[in-house]
């Protein structure tokens, strides 16, 4: 008990209630995208975070909150999250929540294949093994014959690839920026790009009628972001990224729950594969990082 009352204890809790969100906000999408335009339930997630970031930390931070050294890298860091956000909405129409999921899960680790080329980080054998492994278990879901092999995954790969440049990004972010700042900024871009595509799409008596649904996403989407700043304050990535493969669980069980959706066999031992993969990476890092602070603190002990 006192472990679950510590900082990692809280961080851990608070990744798997934002994985929740998560699989709950893409069920919520699919759902709601049925009754009005998915355009309009995109704009609506990012100018509800854009509106309730603001007015939750505005004032504390007052202008703070506004300031960026980097406004470049926060329009572009809002592109992408909009692109996948984009790929995410749209995808799920066409493709089961879990594994649509499940192949998600692959950005961790095209993340850090990318960050090897763009930031010419070290990776080890072992973590390429981990990425090809990854790919394998994508190619068990995704078969020819299977029940997701369709025009539509090439939504999951543009979005993969969208947010493994994001976690780059934000990654080479980290340190210098307020995490509130970048997350008001990540909205409001959203909103500003969406706004003259919505236009085309825009449905007042939608909007009127399922507004219920344009506040849950709207909710779940800031919700989930915001517990995940959380968490990251309380523990490091090493400890908490291999709880993120909890949605892909939570993400499963509500497309059996929904839409009565049960992946066959393949696709499972796919899911659980692509799992296994992420994770394995998660504790790499562990393991990495661990043996860096190892490293550092024996000459200071020799001192």
């Amino acid at each position: 008990m006192l472990f679950w009352r510590s900082r990692q204890g809280v961080g851990i809790l608070l990744i798997v209630v934002a994985t929740l969100c998560f699989a709950v906000l893409d069920t919520a999408t699919k759902q709601g995208a049925k009754l009005a335009p998915v355009m309009m339930l995109l704009w609506g997630r990012y100018m509800f975070q854009a509106v309730v970031t603001f007015v939750m930390r505005f004032p504390t931070q007052r202008g703070a909150l506004l300031r960026t050294p980097n406004p470049r890298f926060q329009m572009l860091r809002g592109v992408l999250l909009l692109i996948t956000s984009a790929c995410s909405f749209v995808g799920l129409q066409y493709l089961p929540v879990g594994e649509f999921t499940a192949m998600v899960m692959l950005a961790p680790l095209v993340a850090t294949a990318m960050a090897a080329w763009i930031l010419k980080n070290q990776v080890s054998t072992r973590r390429w093994l981990l990425m090809v492994t990854g790919l394998v278990g994508v190619l068990m879901v995704v078969r020819p014959g299977g029940q997701v092999f369709t025009w539509a995954l090439l939504f999951p790969v543009v979005m993969v690839t969208a947010y493994g440049w994001f976690q780059v990004l934000t990654s080479h972010l980290s340190g210098q920026e307020n995490p509130y700042t970048t997350q008001f900024y990540t909205g409001l871009v959203g909103a500003l790009l969406m706004c003259p595509v919505v236009v085309f799409y825009w449905s007042s008596a939608a909007l009127l009628t399922y507004w219920p649904w344009f506040l849950v996403i709207g909710f779940l989407g800031t919700f989930g972001h915001l517990l995940l700043i959380q968490a990251y304050q309380r523990a490091s990535a090493p400890v908490l990224t291999p709880y993120l493969y909890a949605q892909i669980a939570f993400a499963t069980l509500l497309g059996w729950l929904v839409f009565d959706h049960v992946p066959d066999v393949l696709a499972w031992l796919g899911i659980a594969v692509i799992a296994v993969s992420g994770i394995g990476n998660a504790v790499l890092s562990t393991h990495e990082v661990n043996r860096q602070l190892g490293a550092s603190a024996a000459p200071n002990a020799k001192n």
